[in-house]
């Protein structure tokens, strides 16, 4: 790769905002939700509210119907993905992406005691995949397929890495308690998933870098040195970065690197949104000393504070209104920054969730709270 010249060496401030600017948490972007979705590679939806905020806090006039009718035309679609988690992914970036994670996905299933114990072997698993389109013509239960192969961890691993995609069931947010299943609209690729996982770089370097292997690798779950291979198969269309203390980054043509003053509006961030998940060092948008307030030993990463581009503290929905808890002390200037998004989002949650995350408030009697504010009541 072409190392960077001594102008593009990057500061951690600069790489936040790179960051920033990638997810379109600078500004509000004027696209629709699936070039909004396309924007930023992927949305993390284990949490069926996620992916509606975090599009409110990237697109300019979010309006959440659309999403509804992306997810149900399946323009958008709802799989697990990456870190053999569910996401939300642009329909033409799901046959590459599900392939490239192919590797993760079934050794997850496929080597795990739950399926080898049973007497089970990825052939039988197989066998039944090749059914899928039968089986999920139309939407279906977890439970109502189970009851319908000779063994209920067949489907236990086939859930997680055939090509299937989760369908709406009304509620809220698109995505209710009991999920619906239908087999993939937009078929797995049938490149070798090394070849696919380019694309997997590509996308993440759009969205998230410049960043290291290391960082593909977190962000994907899969092995170092697959990250690393991939990546040396693709040194004609990635250039080098240097980064803080020397350290060497990947980056791609094109893509956003803003001034390291461009000013960061402050934002409240989704559970588990990706851009606090994408780095093997999360540094870069969590000051390492809150990471353990943010982002818990479950693995439950909390609705997170950005002021100046960086976790301050997190918020949740109470009583019609937005509480906003911070780790350290603010300026008035940006509580009123932060005011004006928390008295925005109590409103977009008010129709739908007004206490969305509700379940998750036994957390908050374990945080510090340096400040703490209500807005929208």
């Amino acid at each position: 790769m072409d190392h960077a010249r001594p102008d593009k060496h990057l500061t951690a401030r600069a790489l936040n905002r790179a960051t920033l600017a990638r997810q379109l948490l600078l500004r509000r972007a004027p696209l629709d939700v699936a070039e909004g979705v396309r924007a930023i590679t992927a949305v993390q939806s284990q949490s069926a509210p996620s992916p509606y905020l975090a599009l409110w806090n990237r697109l300019a006039d979010f309006d959440p119907a659309d999403l509804d009718t992306a997810f149900t035309s399946h323009r958008i679609v709802k799989a697990t993905l990456m870190r053999i988690t569910l996401h939300a992914v642009h329909a033409e970036d799901y046959p590459l992406l599900h392939r490239a994670m192919q590797p993760t996905l079934r050794g997850a299933r496929l080597g795990d005691a739950r399926f080898t114990g049973e007497g089970l072997t990825p052939q039988m698993a197989d066998d039944v995949a090749g059914h899928l389109g039968e089986l999920l013509a139309e939407p279906r239960t977890g439970e109502q397929v189970a009851a319908d192969l000779a063994h209920p961890q067949l489907w236990w691993a086939l859930r997680h890495y055939a090509p299937i995609v989760h369908t709406p069931t009304g509620g809220p947010w698109s995505f209710g308690a009991r999920p619906a299943y239908v087999a993939s609209p937009h078929p797995s690729s049938s490149a070798d998933p090394d070849e696919a996982a380019q694309h997997l770089v590509r996308r993440y370097l759009q969205s998230f870098g410049p960043a290291r292997v290391h960082d593909v690798a977190q962000y994907a779950l899969i092995q170092v040195t697959r990250a690393r291979r991939v990546v040396e198969t693709m040194t004609d269309e990635l250039i080098g970065r240097q980064g803080p203390d020397g350290v060497e980054l990947l980056d791609v043509e094109g893509a956003p690197l803003p001034e390291e003053d461009t000013p960061a509006p402050p934002r409240l961030l989704p559970m588990w949104d990706s851009v606090l998940l994408a780095y093997s060092d999360r540094s870069r948008i969590i000051p390492p000393e809150y990471r353990g307030h943010v982002i818990r030993r479950n693995g439950d990463t909390l609705p997170a504070v950005l002021v100046d581009g960086q976790v301050a503290g997190v918020w949740r929905a109470v009583d019609g209104a937005v509480e906003v808890t911070t780790f350290h002390p603010l300026s008035e200037a940006d509580w009123a920054g932060i005011e004006q998004e928390a008295v925005a989002l109590a409103d977009f949650v008010a129709d739908r969730d007004p206490v969305v995350y509700g379940r998750y408030r036994n957390w908050w009697a374990k945080l510090p709270a340096e400040q703490v504010r209500v807005f929208g009541e």
